[in-house]
């Protein structure tokens, strides 16, 4: 397992259960996973830190709108700025896109249980877990 790997389960592990307990993805939670993730891109060179920056730019500004319209957390949007950090703007991308079928469906089975709104951290880290298997590739 690789050091992204093992970070990107940790990050993910934490804010899935922060986020079911108490409906929030800690601030301090979010800017460790993202100074973790730009310290491993350190290790390659200048070069991975510009890829992991702008993961984690393209992570935040696509989440962003959402979070204008009251259609996610700021925690969310952090969050996948953090993992932005891991995957680089091409697997946050991917991970977006497969996080977003999770919640969806996800949201569908909770709408066909009462319409409860649900913590969405859980979709969005299995789309960035199943982004760093490969997804889609």
């Amino acid at each position: 397992m690789t050091s992204v790997w093992c970070l990107a389960a940790a990050l993910g592990l934490v804010a899935a259960f922060e986020d079911l307990r108490r409906r929030t993805i800690p601030n301090w939670l979010t800017l460790a996973g993202a100074i973790a993730g730009i310290a491993l891109a350190a290790s390659t060179g200048w070069r991975g830190v510009g890829i992991a920056l702008a993961g984690g730019a393209v992570g935040f500004l696509v989440m962003l709108p959402l979070h204008w319209c009251g259609a996610m957390g700021g925690g969310d949007v952090k969050l996948m700025a953090a993992f932005g950090t891991l995957l680089g703007p091409a697997g946050i991308l991917t991970a977006l896109v497969f996080g977003s079928i999770a919640g969806g469906v996800w949201a569908f089975v909770a709408w066909l249980l009462g319409g409860r709104a649900i913590p969405y951290a859980p979709a969005l880290v299995a789309g960035a877990w199943f982004s760093l298997l490969g997804g889609g590739s």
